[in-house]
């Protein structure tokens, strides 16, 4: 059997890995967009865009998670050669995203328990609901786009979802100037802009998607129905949802345990809030670079282990966790030395600078324990591990995490924004750590 090399690894992971991050960047691009607009149209409004993008994250992180399981079992089958079993997995998922969207769309136009979270003035809430309400139609088309990404990546196809991305982001731009500011006949709506902006681009983004699917050539051999011609079948949403739950469970608790943090955050005013969704938004595109590197090391894997490959699919798991580390430990670095400018660039008011910078002295460790804690947890769901992941999830970012913040944050040092940052480091680094170990153990267990 041919060994595999680091390097070897390196290039079959980095031409999965970029499309991934470009495309991923483009769709944070959209909050950042919001927050920068929002910046500029004063406090209340981009404390109402940080509550109201929790809230938002939150419900569709968790379902996206659940869709997402479309990925390891694609992967698998297009692994196996199976490419009509990975098509009808890809259609399964579709009609599991429009199920999921029910529940999802109720709770964006009713977020009053998120605002309750929030202790929130009424003015306040107001904004929040002029954000999420919005979203309730941007939710069915984001998760049915979900289903195709995940299929995409899947079988090696992640250049189209970036060009679909791309797409979103071009419109996204426009139409958030337009709907913020005003234009014309067309009144400015702050925050609500970003809301419907996000909608109409989310709508036309899938609908791209579903031109693709139709036209492309690559999608052909898969036999891929028109979703309407189709029926729901129970025994493959049923292994969707065996998979999805605890996949969707853990990336809800990860996600949550920083859509929380902005929730008690605004307790604090307007101002910490305002900082602190700044160095969210910093911190998530560094996520990116992690994120990308983690869908590639697990499509290879998945891949390896449907062709039957176990020792491919370990070493190339392993090489994937040391470029993470590796990657991480740089841009961690370069972020926290230069998070003054980069801060400058997202506000000129000098009191949500001053809010923010503190934030970012924690970076680097914060950044690696990120980046290692999401490899990990994507090579185990390619070999279909994922409900303890998401207990060590539970323990380490919402205990550590975010029960840690709140008493650092509320107890009696009142360390305010800055105790949440320093619990969440400590979460990640610890849920980095467990997952290393239940990742070695699954290697030792499939050699």
């Amino acid at each position: 059997m041919t060994r595999i090399r680091f390097a070897d690894s390196v290039r079959r992971l980095v031409p999965l890995a970029w499309p991934v991050l470009v495309g991923q960047i483009a769709v944070m691009m959209f909050s950042t967009i919001d927050t920068l607009m929002m910046g500029r149209v004063g406090p209340a409004d981009l404390a109402g865009l940080a509550v109201g993008s929790a809230a938002y994250v939150t419900i569709f992180v968790g379902l996206m998670g659940v869709v997402l399981a479309v990925g390891p079992i694609a992967g698998r089958q297009f692994g196996a050669q199976d490419l009509p079993g990975a098509g009808r997995s890809f259609v399964q998922a579709q009609w599991l995203a429009l199920l999921l969207c029910v529940p999802g769309c109720l709770a964006l136009w009713f977020p009053d328990p998120f605002t309750a979270l929030a202790q929130l003035d009424a003015a306040q809430a107001d904004k929040v609901r002029a954000y999420t309400r919005p979203e309730a139609f941007a939710l069915p088309a984001a998760l049915l786009f979900t289903a195709f990404r995940g299929f995409s990546t899947a079988v090696s196809r992640p250049k189209a979802v970036m060009a679909m991305q791309l797409a979103g982001l071009t419109a996204k731009v426009p139409l958030n100037a337009v709907l913020v500011f005003g234009w014309g006949p067309v009144p400015a709506l702050g925050v609500a802009g970003c809301g419907w902006a996000t909608a109409l681009a989310m709508i036309s983004q899938a609908a791209a998607a579903a031109v693709l699917l139709r036209r492309d050539p690559f999608y052909r051999p898969f036999q891929i129905p028109h979703l309407w011609h189709t029926r729901p079948q129970w025994p493959d949403l049923l292994a969707l949802v065996r998979l999805g739950l605890p996949m969707g469970g853990s990336i809800l608790v990860e996600v949550t345990g920083f859509t929380f943090m902005a929730f008690f955050v605004a307790r604090l005013g307007a101002t910490p809030v305002a900082g602190h969704q700044i160095a969210v938004n910093l911190v998530a595109m560094m996520f990116m670079i992690a994120l990308a590197l983690a869908t590639a090391a697990g499509t290879l894997v998945a891949q390896h282990l449907g062709a039957g490959d176990k020792p491919a699919a370990r070493t190339v798991g392993r090489h994937a966790m040391a470029l993470a580390a590796l990657t991480a430990a740089t841009v961690g670095a370069l972020v926290a030395w230069g998070r003054e400018p980069i801060v400058g660039l997202y506000t000129r008011d000098a009191t949500t600078a001053a809010a923010a910078l503190p934030l970012l002295v924690w970076v680097w460790f914060f950044h690696l324990g990120d980046a290692l804690q999401t490899v990990a947890a994507y090579v185990l769901r390619a070999y279909q591990v994922a409900t303890l992941p998401m207990v060590i999830y539970v323990v380490a970012l919402w205990g550590l995490g975010i029960g840690g913040g709140y008493l650092l944050a509320f107890g009696p040092q009142a360390a305010g924004a800055v105790g949440f940052w320093q619990a969440a480091t400590a979460g990640l680094v610890t849920a980095a750590l467990l997952l290393s170990l239940l990742l070695r153990r699954v290697f030792n267990e499939n050699r």
